[in-house]
């Protein structure tokens, strides 16, 4: 279990820069993906991860809103990103790191949260979602260069009855809605990824990475979903060893709504 890759949506990485770095003191991935930093790259806290020891950083953000960053211990190369509905929000990464003789294309992604009213013809926001997923569809898990692939990122959607507290009760609910949850796991399965969480965990239990600010008590109402999510290529199933979800970040101090999930393989 020698390569671990970890995503977190931090909800504002300067806010919330101590629970990172407590965060990777503890439990030291090889490589942390962070969605919705909130913060323009020339404000971003670049020295104080370095000094954590992840040396190597890629960063796409914008003030106040959005934004991704990828973290490394190992060098990255390659680094893309890719601009979705012509927007000019801050919503990918990708670079390649190499681990067990493998380079391994890492994206990491933000997808649009898609307002409240799942209706495209009142919500603009949900019209943009779904747009966003049907551009994503270009980003698959085999582009035909010999490189493995992770995708990981906050989806903003909990595509399977045990991804969300009630399935019935969600149904009408954005990132549970059926568009978003048949669109997500078709561009998933054409695009050759592999839900490597559930590869863990089976699809009768429940997986949930997200609580609402909204409850009085998260931990007793355990209203969750699952809207972070981790995908491999095909040939990193077998590698797969470990998955962990770390359900008392919810209840940090100051806390994201979101918690941090790790996946380790057996790669050096």
């Amino acid at each position: 279990m020698s390569f671990s890759v970890a995503t977190w949506n931090i909800n504002s990485v300067r806010l919330r820069l101590p629970l990172v770095l407590d965060f990777l003191g503890k439990y030291a991935p090889d490589v942390l993906c962070l969605q919705e930093t909130k913060c323009p790259d020339n404000q971003f806290p670049l020295q104080a991860l370095r000094e954590a020891g992840y040396e190597h950083i890629a960063i796409s953000g914008q003030k106040g809103y959005h934004g991704v960053a990828t973290l490394s211990r190992r060098p990255m190369e390659n680094t893309e990103v890719i601009g979705f509905c012509d927007m000019g929000d801050c919503r990918h990464l990708s670079s390649v790191v190499q681990a067990g003789g493998k380079s391994i294309r890492i994206h990491n992604f933000y997808v649009p949260a898609g307002g409240d009213e799942p209706d495209v013809s009142i919500n603009p926001k949900f019209a943009h979602k779904l747009n966003f997923l049907e551009e994503m569809r270009a980003v698959t898990a085999d582009r035909g260069d010999g490189l493995s692939s992770i995708l990981v990122g906050d989806l903003n959607i909990a595509p399977l009855e045990n991804d969300v507290w009630s399935h019935k009760q969600m149904l009408k609910i954005v990132s549970h809605t059926p568009v978003e949850t048949e669109t997500l796991e078709d561009l998933r399965v054409k695009g050759g990824w592999s839900d490597l969480m559930r590869q863990m965990i089976p699809a009768d239990q429940k997986i949930y990475t997200w609580w609402s600010y909204r409850a009085k008590d998260w931990n007793a109402a355990d209203r969750g979903r699952r809207l972070d999510h981790i995908w491999g290529s095909k040939d990193l199933e077998q590698h797969m060893k470990d998955l962990q979800i770390l359900r008392d970040a919810r209840g940090w101090e100051r806390p994201s709504d979101h918690v941090p999930v790790i996946a380790r393989f057996d790669l050096d």
